[in-house]
Order: structure tokens, then sequence, then C-alpha cells
């Protein structure tokens, strides 16, 4: 596929829909051929914004399925639509971009990977922290050694759905769990950073959104290789600003980073300061773009894969296993014990 300009379509004309098409148009190897929403006004506030028109508007998602001229499709729909869309891209031959979660169930993840092995089309999922500049560099400064061996590690997210159901109320759906919707993000940046969970046990109330169909907090305590310990908050009522404040504590330092903050402070072990305090009571404060939804990086990175025949950055294995862990922190919770983490043979 070198040096061919891929024609992408992209399903789901929401604020995120747009972030992706802005990142197509800004790749030179790929134009956006297509645009696709099931509701006629959020198509005609999309083309507003963008700074150029593509070729084909529609409003059924089916009508791009038989597209010759389509190479790729990303996929910014309702969660629970996004096994019945990826399977059918897949097997019209296009390679996929879905986002987050992968799917609602294991169940699903399992038939979206066969369906991408049967048609040897590719499928990546769009968990966008792993482009997030501040998680970025936390990956990279801990890959390096930089704090050490990691022994805890935390993460949380915490947004307000008060006023944030989504188009048509997609986001009220009693299969759509916090977790697996929206907590997805920590747990996935927690497993991209420490490996895969083995073990989790969490607990839930429902407190803050009585009239929605799910819990609204969870807190999850997870095991990780090597014995590491970790915490996961999700909270979709919270009273405050919406953040994914994380912290890596290991045997050297600290890292605490958030997805909001223009630096994340780095606490090292160093020399005695002149006072005779510890050096790591001097912390670095390290500069960081503020880019939380930073899915130009992963349109960049997706079309860099298809073109040069190089493996996806975030795999559908790798989206599976984080359904995987989310779904295993819902059954823990409503079962009030620990639950072992299975992950399927894919």
């Amino acid at each position: 596929m070198k040096n061919k300009k891929l024609n992408v379509a992209v399903i789901g004309c929401s604020t995120m829909g747009q972030l992706h098409m802005g990142g197509v148009i800004a790749k030179e190897a790929a134009n956006l051929y297509a645009i696709c929403d099931s509701a006629q006004e959020q198509i005609d506030a999309c083309l507003e914004k963008l700074s150029v028109t593509p070729e084909r508007i529609v409003t059924d998602w089916r009508d791009l399925v038989d597209d010759a001229n389509i190479d790729a499709v990303v996929i910014v729909t309702p969660d629970q639509t996004h096994l019945e869309m990826t399977e059918a891209f897949l097997r019209a031959g296009k390679d996929v971009l879905c986002e987050k979660p992968m799917a609602l169930t294991v169940a699903e993840c399992e038939s979206m990977i066969k369906t991408e092995k049967e048609t040897g089309r590719r499928l990546m999922i769009g968990q966008v922290c792993r482009c997030t500049p501040a998680f970025v560099l936390t990956h990279k400064l801990i890959s390096e050694g930089r704090i050490g061996e990691l022994y805890f590690v935390e993460s949380e997210y915490a947004h307000c759905y008060d006023h944030a159901h989504g188009y048509n109320n997609w986001r009220v759906n009693p299969n759509r769990h916090a977790v697996i919707g929206g907590g997805c993000h920590a747990i996935d940046l927690l497993r991209w950073i420490a490996g895969d969970p083995t073990e989790v046990y969490a607990l839930a109330n429902h407190k803050c959104l009585p009239d929605w169909p799910v819990d609204d907090c969870t807190i999850a305590l997870f095991q990780f290789p090597n014995n590491v310990n970790g915490k996961v908050l999700t909270s979709i009522g919270c009273k405050r600003n919406y953040t994914m404040r994380s912290v890596f504590y290991g045997t050297k330092g600290t890292i605490i980073c958030d997805n909001t903050s223009p630096t994340i402070t780095l606490f090292e072990c160093g020399e005695p300061l002149e006072n005779g305090e510890a050096g790591y009571t001097n912390p670095q404060e390290i500069p960081v773009e503020v880019n939380n939804h930073n899915v130009t990086a992963e349109i960049d990175l997706f079309i860099d894969a298809l073109i040069n025949d190089t493996p996806l950055p975030v795999s559908s294995k790798e989206g599976a296993n984080t359904v995987v862990a989310c779904c295993a922190t819902v059954e823990s919770a409503a079962k009030r014990q620990p639950v072992k983490i299975n992950y399927p043979e894919y």
C-alpha cells in the first residue's frame, strides 16, 4: 500500500467524529472520502466546520459498505453499534479503526477478532490515552527506568454525565456500564504501562445519578504482573471537572500526571539536598502539550501502519483485553468478591 493515498470514511459526526475527520484531513496520505451520521442535523453541523467537502455524505452507514473506493473506515458511534458496523466493513474488505470500547461484551470482541482473521483485514481500537502527550511521556520515562520498578499504579476516570447523556441519550443504556464505556480509558492506560491484570476486586454504588440504569461509582483494586498493585476509580456522577489523574509509584521515584494539565510531575531519588532533605523533595515539572483526545496522532499511526504494513499500535487483541478487564471489574462489583481475569485465546 506504499505511495497510495487512502480513501477514508468516518462514521459518526459527533464532536469526536469531527476530531477524527480533522485527523484524516491533516494526514497527507489520507483523503476524507465519506462521512456518515444517522441524523442529518449532525451532518449539517459537521459540514459547517470541515475545511473540505467529502465526496460522499450519507445518513445510512450501510450505503458505504460496498463502496469499492473506500480503503479504511473510522467508526465513532455509540458503543453498542461497534460490533455490527466493524464486522460489516471488515467483510467488505475495509480496514477499520473502531473507537473505544471495542465492544460491550467479551463475546462481541471475540467475534470481531474472528472476523478480522477470516477477512485478512486489520482492526485497530481507538484507546486514545495511548496518544495523550502526558501519558506517552509517562510511559517513556517508566520504560527508561526513571522511577525504578513499579509497585503501585492508579488512575481515575472522573467525568460527570449529568449533562453528557450523548446524542439521543446513547450513554444511558443498561448494557453500557460506566466502567466499560468510560472507565476503559483508565484501565487501558494501566494495562499499557503495567501489563494485563490477573485479578480484580471492585465495589460500586449508585448515589449521584439515581435515574441511570447502572452504578455511577466503581472502585477497583487490581493485581498486575510482577506483584504490582493497582487501583482505578470510575465516577460518572462526580461534581468536579473531568480528569484522568494518574499516579505511578516506583522504587526510585513517582510520576503524577493527567490529560488536562500542561505539566507532569516527576519525583526522582537523587543526592540529598543541602538542607539535608531527600532529593525527591524537589520534583520536576515537565511541560507537555495539553491534548486529552489526541485523535490526530491516533489517525496518523493508523494510516501509517496500513501504508507501511507495520503492526497496529492498538491491536484488536489489545482492545479486547481491556474489555475483558472491564467486564471482570463489573462482575466483581456485582458479586462483591474478587474475580480472576481470564483472557481468551483469540
